[in-house]
């Protein structure tokens, strides 16, 4: 994460959802990474929530394009820790979450879709 400007991580991300560009996203990820979500459980892609691999995570957001053609993000706030980056951010449905990234060697090696708990 030293190697990665975190606002300017935040921007391109952002960008790159509402242009739907998930490759654009993956670049940032590891083969390896993992990632959980509780839409993968909502949608019915994953039991658990949670995709092993960038492949899986590639197929988990298609999947879940598929349903929200309406995608748009905005990023409100972003933290920056040590190998660690949360993007909070608000949909389209105004809805608040934030994604948690944990960085190794400057990949995404594991990251968490959250949402505000009610």
């Amino acid at each position: 994460m030293d190697r990665i400007n975190a606002l300017d991580f935040a921007r391109e991300w952002e960008a790159a959802w509402n242009r739907r560009d998930t490759e654009a996203v993956l670049r940032h990820f590891h083969e390896d990474a993992v990632f959980t979500s509780q839409i993968a459980k909502r949608i019915g892609f994953s039991a658990d929530g949670v995709m092993n691999g960038k492949d899986a995570i590639r197929r988990y957001w298609a999947a879940g394009l598929a349903q929200i053609p309406e995608i748009h993000f905005q990023v409100t706030r972003v933290f920056q820790g040590i190998n660690t980056l949360v993007i909070v951010f608000n949909s389209q449905q105004g809805v608040d979450h934030a994604e948690v990234l944990i960085f190794k060697d400057g990949l995404v090696i594991e990251g968490h879709g959250n949402f505000a708990a009610n």
